[in-house]
């Protein structure tokens, strides 16, 4: 077995996103494509030799084979041992436990998240560090920059390996490790939780459904919920990882997992649902004809962490993205803990978890997870509910109706308008930072603009600026409109509009969502031209 040294010329577009480099899987499939990037990332670590690396991904398409690739690439690099997941299946969130708990150098995921997959669909690369999360801005930066100069990367020449069976075998000088993707992530799970009462919760006559949407969380919600916590055969839908997620659009929205919407507001619904994405560090969270939004979530999770044996010390902090609703600020004042604004992306909460500032992250996109790991995590949020309902023995819409009695609701949607035209897209932003500051006491019907700008994000732990991360329009009420362009998906650009209303009065917390933020809605489109500038009617998806 021979180390290539194989010749190469730059790629222009791998700068990464907010996680990672994604693109359609043909764009991977070019010829030193994959290998490129990957090598970049190898050429920007401080020394490969010797080292352990985590290795796994979503079970997408294209998965397997970039496996192998990275594997021949790792042991001509000097790596000295490879943690692979069965199968090449690793979710995010069990990626990020295996580098902490064995202390890996760090770990590459194959994933696009919560986009498409399949032969048409898309495919992502992401490098997460020694702390188990997303690589900083000062690592994508070196990488990028790396890729930009590269000339050459190496590759055994070497037979693929078996991923299917687990248990070491050899590959050159380095040990390939298959590993069980479920096993360490159970466990950790059960030190949180209260598995027993949880079982008994579930045992009881209580029924839920986990929807794994064809993607990565299968394996582990079926060893989890079926045959740990006893939840009946079946109570996983979709269970089953496919390479295209069955034609679906592993997303877990009102949108994209409309057949477990269908089955929670139907008749004689389950007690409880939850979804997960692609490579499982999201979730959405269902009631009984119920919906609960991701800012409401964390809020209610910080509000009741002390009833989880985990968290029953209380909270250092809570930590959320800029456009997530402040629901859960309002948790952290009367908690009397901080409560961190951050940009949009997770590797924005590393620093304060690993410093000790918060405990819970969350954000509107789905996401929420704690200091347990470095990433966001679908399935510990779902244990985390089940865990509250098991104690409280309250209904999911108790629960929350509950919660905004005590501190208010914040009526909450988010907008997205995706496949624009990038240039459009970027006029229509340009424009909005141009105008929001001068907006300052302008009335729009009952709104009063108390301010508009740019939001722009410096870290307290190792005073980073992060510019440029969302325009934003503030009310005196406390209303928000926020604007921002996402950094997720492979076409075109994705425009994020978030709206944001605060209602104190009980009497008045039971208004359809989008009838209650109708009028931020309509002052959108008037201050921004959405209509205008996306050439869309009307949004492709809300939330």
């Amino acid at each position: 077995m021979n180390i290539l040294e194989v010749s190469t010329t730059p790629f222009t577009d791998q700068k990464p996103g907010t996680s990672g480099l994604r693109k359609a899987v043909k764009v991977f499939q070019q010829p030193h494509y994959l290998e490129n990037f990957v090598q970049s990332i190898f050429d920007s670590l401080e020394g490969c030799q010797g080292q352990t690396l985590a290795l796994g991904g979503d079970g997408r398409y294209y998965n397997r084979k970039a496996i192998q690739i990275i594997l021949k690439m790792a042991a001509a690099n000097g790596f000295s041992r490879i943690k692979v997941g069965h199968r090449g299946i690793l979710s995010t969130p069990a990626t990020s436990c295996i580098i902490r708990q064995y202390k890996t150098l760090g770990g590459i995921i194959l994933s696009a998240s919560h986009n498409p997959g399949g032969v048409d669909g898309d495919f992502g690369v992401k490098y997460n560090t020694g702390n188990g999360g997303p690589a900083p801005e000062k690592v994508t930066e070196a990488i990028y920059a790396r890729s930009k100069t590269i000339d050459r990367y190496k590759i055994l020449d070497a037979p693929d390996i078996d991923l299917d069976t687990l248990g070491e075998s050899r590959l050159g000088e380095m040990t390939v490790e298959v590993i069980d993707s479920v096993q360490d992530y159970q466990k950790l799970m059960e030190s949180l939780f209260d598995f027993d009462r949880i079982r008994q919760f579930l045992t009881s006559g209580k029924r839920i459904c986990i929807d794994s949407m064809h993607a990565v969380t299968g394996p582990y919600a079926r060893a989890i919920f079926e045959q740990s916590l006893g939840a009946p055969q079946g109570t996983v839908v979709n269970g089953t990882p496919l390479e295209d997620f069955g034609g679906g659009h592993p997303d877990p929205n009102l949108v994209y997992a409309h057949d477990l919407v269908e089955i929670l507001f139907g008749d004689n619904a389950p007690d409880f649902g939850a979804a997960s994405d692609g490579d499982g560090d999201r979730n959405m969270i269902l009631g009984k004809h119920f919906f609960v939004t991701p800012s409401d979530s964390l809020a209610v999770l910080t509000a009741n962490a002390k009833l989880v044996p985990g968290y029953a010390s209380g909270l250092a902090g809570v930590a959320r993205s800029m456009p997530t609703s402040q629901a859960a600020d309002r948790v952290a004042a009367k908690l009397g803990i901080d409560c961190y604004e951050t940009p949009t992306g997770w590797k924005f909460f590393g620093n304060l978890l690993d410093a000790g500032k918060a405990t819970l992250c969350g954000e509107e996109s789905f996401g929420t997870g704690s200091n347990h790991i470095r990433e966001k995590d679908g399935l510990w949020a779902v244990l985390f509910w089940l865990n509250i309902l098991a104690v409280r023995q309250q209904s999911v819409e108790h629960i929350v109706r509950e919660h905004w009695q005590t501190y208010g609701r914040n009526y909450y949607s988010r907008h997205d308008y995706e496949g624009v035209d990038s240039d459009r897209a970027n006029t229509l932003m340009e424009k909005l930072r141009s105008v929001a500051p001068t907006l300052k006491g302008k009335r729009y019907g009952q709104y009063e603009v108390e301010y508009g700008d740019d939001f722009s994000y410096t870290d307290p732990i190792d005073g980073s600026i992060s510019s440029k991360q969302g325009v934003r329009i503030g009310f005196v009420d406390g209303s928000r409109i926020v604007f921002r362009l996402s950094g997720t998906g492979t076409q075109g650009a994705t425009l994020r509009v978030y709206f944001e209303s605060y209602e104190g009065d009980s009497s008045k917390q039971d208004l359809e969502v989008q009838q209650a933020l109708a009028e931020p809605i309509a002052i959108a489109q008037e201050v921004a031209q959405i209509r205008e500038h996306t050439e869309m009617s009307k949004p492709t998806v809300i939330t």
